[in-house]
């Protein structure tokens, strides 16, 4: 039986050791939490899962929460006209939704973790809470057969070095704030179906609500990503939970009023519910040296962390997990050399390329041509679908998005 070792409790590093775990691995998993700890602790994210990512779920049977979860319909696009807030709240110059293919879903990554890590452990799966240094991977290198590092964030990233090639922004691009909240209200427009709804204030940021299931039941996740040094990045040293919200609430009234209209009777789901902070989209190297000589494979964020912009960190996360649980079930016997750890990183870079490029194009002021295809799926129904849909499957962006002539050559083949 071989022996894998997981590091960090998060969307892909358990998705992988439960994956691993049903497949007949002897899986260790290292936490520096304990389940109840994450569920009782501040939330860790935004997250919205598309169709595909959670299918990797149902593959699995991990699943558990989706008749819970609201049901995501469609994503709106709404664009403030340029310069509308200097004398008042601003206005809408784009107003519009498209609708998925499939349902998207989010579930607080407290309930999900807390209940993964607890599934895991009642699986027979060894569970370990203990904040790996790496000299603690230098002796696991030797115990067991592989050891993948999902923990995004502390003294382990520096193991993997930075890819500049593809890393082209050195500081963070935008300040991010959130806000889980009850009672929101629906939105006029079309209070029949969920939707994620985003609205993009020119030279200013972004303002992303979405609907979700926390650890108090249905809620709603209102985030901000402001332009650093812009209005929106105000957070920074804001440690009242209620002073984050009204800060929130203030910034929606003036840049967003249309969806400030339904947030003034909205209240924090929980003391936890709000989170701040900002950090610079990066892809790494996917192989850590220890000083023993032993090599690590990172994982999802690990590797390729890019901006929430595009709302695809949980989803990558999670088809990350799937392409290297795959890798991993077709090597069989043999060894997970260097040689393999770089194929298995190329195989989820096929997708997770798609991902960085539009995020990365997603955080620059947008061109005329992409102007013209956001205003242009306001009128023309099939174009608002196709863009909500490739939030599923960014590789499509590649068709219609980047290129004056094949976004012109697109939206002249729907007139």
């Amino acid at each position: 039986m071989r022996k894998i070792l997981v590091v960090g409790a998060g969307q892909s590093g358990l998705q992988l050791a439960l994956g691993l775990q049903s497949n007949g691995y002897e899986v260790t998993l290292m936490s520096n939490r304990t389940a109840d700890e994450i569920r009782t602790g501040r939330v860790m994210s935004t997250q919205c899962m598309f169709d595909t990512a959670l299918q990797h779920e149902r593959d699995l049977q991990l699943n558990f929460w989706e008749s819970q979860a609201p049901k995501i319909e469609g994503l709106g696009i709404s664009v403030a006209a340029p310069g509308s807030w200097a004398e008042g709240p601003a206005a809408r110059a784009i107003d519009w939704v498209g609708h998925l293919d499939g349902y998207a879903q989010s579930v607080d990554q407290r309930v999900k973790m807390a209940g993964w890590m607890e599934t895991f452990a009642q699986r027979g799966g060894q569970l370990v809470i203990h904040g790996a240094a790496v000299g603690d991977l230098d002796y696991f290198s030797r115990t067991y057969d592989l050891v993948l590092v999902s923990a995004g964030k502390g003294e382990l990233v520096s193991m993997f070095a930075r890819d500049p090639e593809r890393s082209p922004y050195t500081e963070p691009q935008r300040a991010l704030a959130v806000a889980y909240v009850h009672g929101l209200g629906p939105r006029p427009e079309h209070p029949e179906f969920e939707a994620v709804r985003c609205s993009l204030v020119p030279g200013v940021g972004e303002l992303f609500i979405m609907p979700t299931l926390t650890t108090s039941g249905r809620a709603d996740i209102l985030f901000w990503e402001g332009i650093p040094g812009g209005p929106l990045d105000v957070f920074n040293g804001v440690k009242d939970p209620a002073e984050h919200l009204s800060l929130t609430l203030e910034l929606m009234e003036k840049f967003t009023p249309w969806e400030y209209a339904r947030a003034t009777k909205v209240e924090l789901t929980d003391a936890g519910g709000t989170l701040a902070g900002r950090y610079a989209p990066t892809v790494r190297n996917p192989i850590g040296r220890l000083p023993g000589g032993g090599l690590v494979l990172g994982v999802a964020d690990v590797v390729v962390a890019n901006d929430p912009i595009t709302g695809q960190g949980s989803n990558s996360a999670s088809k990350c997990a799937a392409a290297y649980l795959a890798s991993i079930l077709e090597h069989g016997d043999k060894p997970f050399d260097e040689e393999w750890m770089q194929a298995t990183f190329d195989r989820y870079w096929e997708t997770a390329q798609h991902v960085t490029k539009w995020t990365n194009a997603m955080l620059a002021p947008p061109p005329e041509h992409i102007l013209n295809l956001i205003g242009a799926a306001g009128q023309i129904q099939p174009a608002a679908d196709r863009f909500a849909n490739a939030f599923n499957d960014p590789a499509d962006f590649e068709n219609f998005f980047y290129e004056p002539e094949k976004t012109e050559a697109y939206l002249a083949s729907l007139a």
